[in-house]
């Protein structure tokens, strides 16, 4: 069911598959829960690029060979997706752990993939549909969820699909966000960072038609249902477009490689990975083209982002691309508890460090409520932190310090050596501590860490780590 030679295996690096995923995606959104969950607690909008990657990675651990590690990762879901419950606007409550709702996302991924085939010319044959069916049961059964949430055979989970369709499904505000919004102010990825208008070109362009062909690809009874525009040619478009990206099957080996590309989306140019002296010239000779494209075309100006080498920032540009992690324009628990989630991913914690640091930052809110929220609604506007001092680094915020330098430092030593530095920042150990041997002690990590969380200092490590989409 998992690892090489299994169904999966061989679709997870097929570039069909990236539009099979926002297909999926949406339809995941339609669905009244995961749509409310999506909205109050997802940083898609803000850091699709990060979150994409993180997908990718949890993906892989799923459906690979090792099941240790299969065990750890669907332990580490369900700690995530247990966190992720309230009510949504309408006052409906949503849960991630409900079963329905799981069995919803798997059907989804399930079914994309069937139809990403079926689009490009190439319908699955029933044998290999029942395997990739089959082990799609088997992803949401090593996540612990009982047996029948997905109906044990393919013919009834059409049954289901059309069912969950016509009668679940709505017209959700996250689905309109993804659908509508998203791609229209989709943040640039790390490589293409100060060059907006090469950016902004190619956003312009492939917005609409990612749009559209995700429109023409959902299922026509929810196009119907949902008010969803029917536009002349757009199933043509739709064939044409899965069929021409999956021409790029046939490049050679290793040139078309699902995480590979994920992660060199968000390299960093001052990176110590090898690709990033490539990436880098690169950049700059796209940053060349950029201006002249900006000479002799009308493309409107964008604002060059700040200089990123240590200098200070304004409290209104900290609140935007650290603090609201969220998108919503305030500052509340979720926002914090997706840095946490970040955090815990990066470093891979188990149940209880992963825990603490949850508990730190949830101090941390309750600090921040106390000084800043001055009228009581229970988040904090871009105006009541700015109003306030964006130096605020109490107990709490040094708590957080704290218990994150403990869990990076996974031996004990009371530092963080290379090793460790990279797991956190995924990047080379860019210190000068020749008086510490080469190590990152407990106090400089405190004082950096503070520094940037107090919103006064940019950051060449947490920048990527936190503010980067």
């Amino acid at each position: 069911m998992f690892g090489p030679g299994s169904q999966f295996d061989q679709f997870f690096n097929d570039p069909r598959w990236a539009l099979a995923m926002v297909r999926a995606t949406v339809l995941e959104a339609a669905h009244p829960q995961i749509g409310a969950a999506l909205i109050d607690n997802s940083t898609f909008t803000t850091h699709p690029w990060r979150r994409l990657q993180n997908t990718f990675l949890s993906m892989r651990r799923m459906f690979g060979a090792d099941e240790q590690v299969r065990q750890r990762e669907a332990a580490r879901l369900n700690r995530l997706h247990a966190r992720l419950k309230g009510t949504d606007a309408r006052n409906q409550p949503y849960d991630a752990m409900d079963p329905e709702v799981r069995a919803w996302v798997v059907a989804t991924l399930f079914e994309s993939a069937v139809t990403m085939c079926r689009l490009s010319g190439q319908p699955l044959e029933q044998i290999t549909m029942e395997r990739l069916y089959a082990e799609f049961r088997a992803y949401l059964a090593a996540l612990g969820d009982q047996a029948g949430h997905l109906p044990p055979t393919l013919n009834e989970f059409w049954q289901y699909y059309d069912r969950m369709v016509e009668e679940e499904l709505e017209n959700t505000e996250a689905l309109q966000i993804i659908l509508y919004k998203l791609f229209d102010h989709l943040p640039a990825p790390a490589l293409l960072e100060g060059i907006p208008t090469i950016w902004a070109a190619g956003r312009a362009l492939a917005g609409p038609v990612i749009g559209t062909i995700t429109v023409a690809s959902l299922p026509e009874p929810f196009r119907r249902r949902a008010g969803l525009p029917e536009i002349p040619g757009a199933q043509t478009l739709t064939q044409s477009a899965y069929l021409a990206v999956g021409l790029a099957r046939f490049l050679p080996d290793g040139w078309i490689h699902a995480e590979g590309v994920a992660s060199l989306l968000s390299l960093s140019p001052d990176s110590d990975d090898p690709r990033a002296k490539t990436i880098t010239a690169v950049h700059d000779g796209i940053k060349r083209a950029g201006a002249l494209l900006r000479l002799i075309t009308p493309l409107p100006d964008e604002p060059e982002p700040g200089d990123a080498s240590g200098s200070q920032r304004s409290a209104e540009e900290f609140f935007r691309t650290v603090l609201d992690q969220t998108g919503d324009g305030s500052l509340d628990w979720p926002d914090l508890a997706a840095m946490a989630r970040e955090l815990s991913g990066r470093l891979d914690l188990e149940e209880p460090a992963e825990t603490r640091l949850y508990n730190a930052y949830a101090d941390w809110w309750k600090e921040l409520q106390q000084a800043l929220d001055s009228d009581g609604d229970g988040r904090i506007s871009a105006q009541e932190y700015a109003a306030a001092v964006p130096s605020l680094a109490g107990p709490a915020l040094i708590k957080v310090a704290d218990v994150l330098f403990d869990a990076t430092d996974a031996d004990g030593n009371e530092s963080i050596d290379a090793d460790e530095y990279r797991a956190l920042f995924r990047t080379g150990f860019h210190r000068d501590m020749s008086e510490t041997g080469g190590t990152y002690s407990r106090s400089a990590f405190v004082k950096e860490f503070l520094s940037f969380m107090s919103g006064r200092q940019r950051s060449a490590a947490y920048d990527p780590l936190l503010a980067q989409a």
